[in-house]
Formats: C-alpha cells, sequence, structure tokens
C-alpha cells in the first residue's frame, strides 16, 4: 500500500514541502531541509499565467509560498492559541482551588474565634482574685489544685488557639495574594490567547483570499506544484538510505496510538480542534496517545520541549516526528517511511511521506 501511495519513492500530497539548505537530524544524518522564512512576504498577484512555464510558472511558485507561509504562521499562532489556552485552564483550576482553600479557612478562623471567645471569658469569670487567696479559702485544698490544672491546660488551649489563628490569618493573607496574582495571570493568558486567535484569523483569510483569486486549473497547478515539491522532498530524504537502519516495531502503547490516528484519517482540519470530528497536528497526536493510554502535552511546541527524544535512525511507529526549526508541525511514524497527520486548513487527516517536510527532530510519548 505505502509504495502505490508513492511513500517509498513519490509520495502523497503534503502540506509543507518547501526548498532550501539541508538540515541535520539529531542523529547526525541528513534529516530534511530547512524551510525557507515562512513569514517572508510573497508578491501580491490576481493569479498566475494560464503558461505551464516561463513567468507564468515563476508567479504560480510565489503564489505557492506565499499561500505556504501564511498557513505555516496559522499553524505557529495556533500553537500559541492552543497554549493560552492550556494556560488559561491551568490558572483557572488554581484560582478555583485557592478559593476552596480560604473559604475553608475563613470557616476555620471564625470557629477558632468563637472558641477564643469561650476560653476568655471562662478566664475573666475565674480571674480577680490572687491564687493564694482562693487556696487559703477553698474548703477542698485538692479540688482547688485540680481546678488549677485545668486552669492552666485551658490557658495552653487559649495560647494554641491564638497561635493558631495568626498561622490562619499569614495563610489567608499569602492564599490571597496568590489569587490575585493568578487572576493577573489569568487575564494576560485570555490576552494571549485572543490575539493569536486574531492572528490565525487574518492570516487564513489571507490565504484563502489568495487562493479565490485563482482559476480551477490554477488551482490544480498548484496542488500538483504541491505535490512535486513533496515528493521531491521524500525522495531526497529516502536517497540517504535512512530506512535501512529504522525498524518498524511498534510498542503495545504505540499500536493503539497509531490505530486512533489512522482511523481519523479523511477528517478535516481545523485548528484548535482535539477531535473527535476535526483535528488540528497536535489535537491528533493528543488524542492517538490518549488513546495508546499517555498524556502528552497539547502542543507540537511543548511535545517537543518535554517528550523524550530519540534519534530519527531509532524511531518506531507511534513515535512523534516534529517538524520544522519552530517546532509548529507534528505528525506520527507509521514504518515504512510514513507519516500520518493533519496537514493544515483545507486539507484533511492523511498519510504523507516523513521526510517531506523538514525535520527537527523525534519524540517518543512511551519512552
Amino acid at each position: 500500500m505505502l509504495c502505490a501511495l508513492g511513500l517509498l519513492g513519490p509520495v502523497t500530497p503534503a502540506a509543507y514541502a518547501s526548498a532550501g539548505r539541508v538540515a541535520d537530524g539529531p542523529d547526525g544524518r541528513t534529516a530534511g531541509r530547512e524551510a525557507a522564512d515562512p513569514t517572508a512576504e510573497g508578491p501580491e498577484t490576481d493569479g498566475p499565467d494560464a503558461g505551464e512555464a516561463g513567468p507564468g510558472a515563476d508567479r504560480l511558485a510565489q503564489v505557492h509560498r506565499r499561500i505556504e507561509a501564511l498557513y505555516r504562521a496559522a499553524e505557529r499562532a495556533t500553537d500559541a492559541y492552543n497554549a493560552a489556552q492550556e494556560r488559561v485552564e491551568g490558572e483557572q483550576k488554581q484560582i478555583v482551588d485557592l478559593a476552596r482553600r480560604i473559604d475553608g479557612a475563613q470557616h476555620r478562623r471564625d470557629a477558632l474565634k468563637r472558641q477564643a471567645g469561650v476560653l476568655a471569658s471562662a478566664q475573666y469569670r475565674a480571674g480577680g482574685v490572687p491564687d493564694e487567696v482562693r487556696l487559703m479559702l477553698n474548703a477542698d485544698p485538692q479540688g482547688y489544685l485540680d481546678n488549677a490544672v485545668l486552669a492552666r491546660k485551658a490557658q495552653r488551649a487559649a495560647t494554641d488557639v491564638a497561635g493558631e489563628l495568626g498561622r490562619l490569618a499569614a495563610g489567608l493573607r499569602d492564599d490571597a495574594h496568590s489569587a490575585t496574582v493568578r487572576w493577573e495571570r489569568l487575564d494576560a493568558e485570555r490576552a494571549k490567547k485572543e490575539k493569536a486567535r486574531r492572528d490565525i484569523k487574518k492570516k487564513l483569510d489571507e490565504a484563502k483570499k489568495i487562493e479565490s483569486r485563482l482559476a480551477a486549473a490554477e488551482k490544480n497547478r498548484l496542488k500538483e506544484l504541491e505535490e512535486s515539491r513533496a515528493r521531491a522532498e521524500q525522495q531526497k530524504w529516502l536517497d540517504t538510505g535512512i530506512l535501512k537502519e529504522i525498524h518498524n516495531r511498534a510498542s503495545g502503547a504505540g499500536k493503539k496510538a497509531v490505530s486512533f490516528a489512522t482511523a481519523q484519517i479523511g477528517k478535516d482540519y481545523v485548528w484548535g480542534a482535539e477531535g473527535p470530528d476535526t483535528f488540528d497536528c497536535s489535537g491528533l497526536t493528543l488524542r492517538a496517545w490518549q488513546a495508546g493510554g499517555r498524556t502528552i502535552p497539547r502542543t507540537s511546541q511543548e511535545q517537543w520541549r518535554r517528550l523524550p527524544r530519540v534519534a530519527v535512525t531509532d524511531m518506531r511507529p507511534g513515535d512523534l516526528i516534529i517538524y520544522f526549526s519552530d517546532a509548529s508541525h507534528v505528525g506520527m511514524y507509521l514504518g515504512d517511511g510514513a507519516i500520518v497527520h493533519a496537514p493544515r486548513p483545507g486539507r484533511q487527516v492523511t498519510i504523507a511521506g516523513a521526510g517531506s517536510m523538514p525535520i527537527l527532530g523525534v519524540v517518543r510519548p512511551d519512552h
């Protein structure tokens, strides 16, 4: 099947193939090709010429680069959005926990104040007469001594209550300060999330606007160009002989993750989506590894930062391949030089060549 799809030679369409210099992978082998600056502004155009070569082809290539740059930028913004959303949820949980702790401390403080009041009243009623006089006047000296022991215990209880009240007051002040700080962080993360959302919408709208200018024939040529470049990148990766060093033995958890991911093939990419009907690239890997019994970070950048890394030559099915120097894309290795991934808006979850995009490195959720 993989040969038919072209993954051991020609490949299926990949969203992010790009030309540039060769980059070294974590194992020192050629792992992919470094992407051109994705933020570089391409020339504005009303659409490429109809010719297959010459200026028309050059302009079509420029349009392709511009669209790819916009989708790449949108994916980076999606990562920022997802990360901000994760932090918002974390801050909200911490604030709820603090609120519960403050409420419990306030109830305990009120109970201690009542207890302190009772002890103070008891001491007041027993006061006013020196201990020596009360001993002389008491008809039952032993009873007095017993009462004195009880009085000392009451004094110690009052001291303990006062100490606990002091500690509670300090804890409440600290918790109130923490809650204030977390509210400020929450507001900041919400602002970051909203900015990322605006950035995503702006990039996607611009990419759609450019694509909408193209005639049907030009859109087909653009897709062919995308496929051709993906095939070229995959072939360069395969030509290194790297598949001779990579085995296809998945772990039990990896098999479950692969099974889930491949079952999503054909579902639409939607930024910020985690299933069950639509996914973005890291939303797909997140849910796939949850099916494999592992909880992993939400974004491709955090997956790259926090999960154990392995050499490209040591990867196995279920491992996650992180793409581009900014770790803005992720796919799941299937074996035989193929990945399953959610490419970009306007595309569906699909199988592509593992080397059709510049590889940053590989991480293993079940290391």
